[in-house]
């Protein structure tokens, strides 16, 4: 989701492109975990592991979509059907990641989101311009869950990290297009509701 126009968040330099996605602002929960360093350490096989099942489960996540949309021109009422079973396992997926591994209190904070990258407010150890960092977000209210690689690209006098996604699967970024998307309905409506009482 690209946007034409700037916005007003400061950006670290003019050749970066944070300017070029629609921003909100937005509560959602958020773990990050420094990249490991010259001390060592790689992801563990569990975490490959998972890494292989999630890019197995997008593609038959594909594999349904496509399938789904020829199944609906040959009989639309059983591709509306089957649409609807497939949203509905999303969902429990969905909750049940949640509810399995959720995030402390502490860890939902107010954040700007885009496509390109995220900025949040600096806590524990002090994070650094340049460092890498693994970002695990959960998008509410549907609960998509978001993990993504991003450097440090500045941070403000306030403590304001800004950080700009380095890996981001296609799949993930549209994840986070669709959320932004639904929030800017979702406000839209909310700005309208005092003039619909008048």
């Amino acid at each position: 989701m690209r946007r034409p126009s700037p916005s007003d968040e400061p950006s670290a330099s003019p050749d970066i492109e944070r300017r070029d996605y629609f921003r909100i602002e937005d509560h959602i929960g958020l773990e990050i975990c420094r990249s490991a360093g010259a001390d060592g350490g790689s992801e563990s096989g569990a975490d490959e592991h998972l890494y292989a099942l999630r890019g197995e489960l997008r593609r038959l996540d594909q594999d349904i979509r496509m399938n789904l949309a020829t199944l609906s021109e040959r009989d639309r009422l059983l591709g509306s059907l089957f649409k609807s079973l497939n949203s509905k396992l999303d969902t429990l997926a969905r909750i049940i990641a949640f509810e399995q591994n959720p995030m402390q209190a502490a860890q939902w904070q107010d954040v700007v989101l885009s496509e390109g990258g995220v900025a949040f407010e600096q806590q524990g150890a002090a994070l650094a311009a340049g460092e890498e960092v693994t970002l695990r977000m959960i998008l509410p209210p549907e609960l998509y869950q978001v993990e993504a690689r991003a450097r440090v690209l500045e941070i403000s006098p306030g403590g304001r990290v800004h950080t700009e996604f380095t890996e981001l699967p296609d799949a993930d970024r549209q994840l986070i297009a669709r959320h932004v998307m639904r929030w800017q309905i979702r406000k839209r409506q909310q700005d309208q509701q005092p003039g619909l009482d008048t």
